[in-house]
């Protein structure tokens, strides 16, 4: 008979629904497995990456993973076990079809009524370098070496988009933080100019919460509001007045069209009076960018400067360089030859050149652009404005999905290999090593993670139990059991920022 949800409680839909957390090809894995098998050791690594000049990936999302897992698994061992297996073997049936997968491992796993696994992990945060792995997993009793792997899926697909998004996020932080201080500005700046605005281009907004909590590792500035729920749900506890996210009022194409192409100066004039003081933005490409920056801006000036506040332009179309920088190939003397940032200058005036010699705009105006933004448009675009005197922070970067979609698991090459296993009290080293794929070669055996003086780490493979004693990968979660305090965003944002001191540091004493 083919599997019918209808057929069961919702508990029981919830407890398959756990169970089905993985690939169907890892089903009857329990039964492939070396007879005399007991535990089954495996880690999570990024072996590579796409990005040329990068070596090193940001750790993150394991706490809400297993928060997440341990939560879900709940259902399982709360549910009803005989109408359970029922369910698993139709589903399974319904999948492989005749078989002798059964289902007395499932019913055995509920009566031990926790998860048997241990993760062994390095602090969240943490600057990896490739080839490091961020951590280990394994069985806790020799009756479910089977999970360990089962869970592959589950925990690859939980974690590659907070590693890959947080990286994404660091890389450009770091950019932004390294122009500002060429160009004179407090690097406090750089908190605000990244945006996130890749909410509506995730896979769904648990991706969105999970990649927008990433993102705000390295920016305050968001849109994306699911980030903040996830936040406080998973990463609780960051001191009284830590800011964790935040954003300005803002309008969309919607609202400056809904007056009609002859009514969007009006529309100007009517934010202006409904947000008299602070920050709006206001996108301004709804019809003709270059009329509002040298038409309605000049005519508005005197109530703009008046305001206790910042009136933010928004292009949202084009070329990034050439809208805000200037179009070298257009006219002479037309606003696109100048840019946005040259009319806001040319209508608002600069401030005086800073110690380093780079304006700003005057504080009462500032400019934002999101359609498109990647790392190399950033790096472009600030150093191109730099060129011409300004501040690398005059424009405000918003990174939508353009930047934090266009990734895949493989950008960094993240995966779950096992490395050991022991069978019949033996524990003997495993690895893999394609002759047709260098770069999926795995490690080999027990792993630890030495951590050196200059903020160096190095993986040991084949460690010894000393070595394991004294890894940087430490017990985070124990047969179904928290292990320590859990951590806060803001401490992973501190350990981030620690993890890079001490690998810059390392980097400079080791050029000395």
């Amino acid at each position: 008979m083919n599997y019918s949800p209808n057929d069961y409680s919702l508990a029981t839909r919830a407890a398959l629904a756990v169970l089905m957390d993985t690939d169907a090809y890892k089903l009857d894995h329990r039964r492939q497995y070396r007879p005399g098998t007991e535990f089954v050791y495996s880690n999570l690594t990024a072996r590579s990456s796409r990005i040329d000049d990068l070596d090193h990936t940001v750790f993150f999302g394991l706490q809400a993973y297993l928060i997440d897992l341990t939560e879900r698994w709940d259902r399982f061992f709360t549910a009803d076990i005989d109408e359970v297996c029922r369910a698993y073997e139709q589903r399974v049936a319904d999948i492989l079809g005749p078989n002798d997968v059964g289902s007395a491992h499932i019913r055995q796993l509920h009566s031990y009524g926790r998860l048997p696994l241990r993760f062994r992990a390095l602090p969240e945060g943490t600057i990896t370098p490739l080839g490091i792995p961020y951590l280990t997993v394994e069985n806790t009793d020799e009756r479910f070496f089977w999970l360990t792997n089962y869970i592959e899926t589950d925990l690859s697909a939980a974690l590659w988009q907070p590693i890959t998004s947080a990286t994404t996020a660091w890389r450009n932080r770091c950019l932004l933080d390294e122009r500002a201080i060429a160009s004179g500005v407090d690097t406090a700046a750089v908190d605000w100019q990244g945006h996130d605005f890749s909410a509506r281009g995730m896979a769904g907004m648990a991706a969105a919460a999970a990649s927008g909590a990433a993102h705000l590792l390295s920016f305050t500035g968001t849109d994306s509001l699911s980030a903040l729920d996830w936040i406080d749900r998973f990463y609780p506890g960051s001191p009284a007045g830590a800011v964790i996210g935040g954003s300005v009022p803002a309008t969309e194409h919607s609202v400056m069209t809904s007056g009609g192409r002859d009514g969007e100066l009006a529309t100007f004039e009517r934010l202006l009076d409904l947000y008299p003081n602070g920050i709006v933005s206001v996108v301004s490409d709804s019809f003709d960018l270059w009329q509002v920056l040298t038409e309605f801006l000049p005519l508005l000036r005197d109530k703009i400067t008046a305001r206790d506040g910042k009136l933010v332009i928004r292009p949202d179309s084009g070329d990034p360089e050439l809208i805000l920088c200037g179009d070298p190939a257009a006219a002479a003397g037309s606003p696109q030859r100048k840019g946005v940032i040259n009319l806001l200058a040319e209508t608002f005036g600069v401030t005086a050149p800073n110690a380093a010699g780079y304006r700003e705009l005057d504080p009462h105006v500032g400019a934002i652009y999101g359609d498109s933004i990647t790392y190399e448009r950033a790096a472009a675009i600030t150093e191109n404005l730099m060129r011409q005197g300004y501040a690398s922070t005059v424009p405000v970067f918003g990174f939508g999905s353009f930047t934090y979609q266009f990734v895949t698991r493989d950008t960094h090459s993240l995966a779950v290999k096992a490395t050991w296993v022991q069978v019949d009290g033996q524990g003997r080293d495993i690895f893999k090593d394609p002759v047709t794929g260098a770069g999926k070669r795995s490690a080999k055996g027990r792993l630890a993670v030495l951590g050196g003086m200059d903020g160096s780490l190095t993986l040991v493979q084949q460690a010894s139990s000393d070595q394991e004693t004294c890894s940087r990968l430490r017990t985070v979660f124990d047969d179904g059991n928290f292990v320590g305090e859990r951590v806060s965003l803001a401490d992973v944002r501190a350990e981030l920022r620690a993890s890079w001191a001490r690998r810059s540091a390392g980097a400079v004493r080791g050029a000395a």
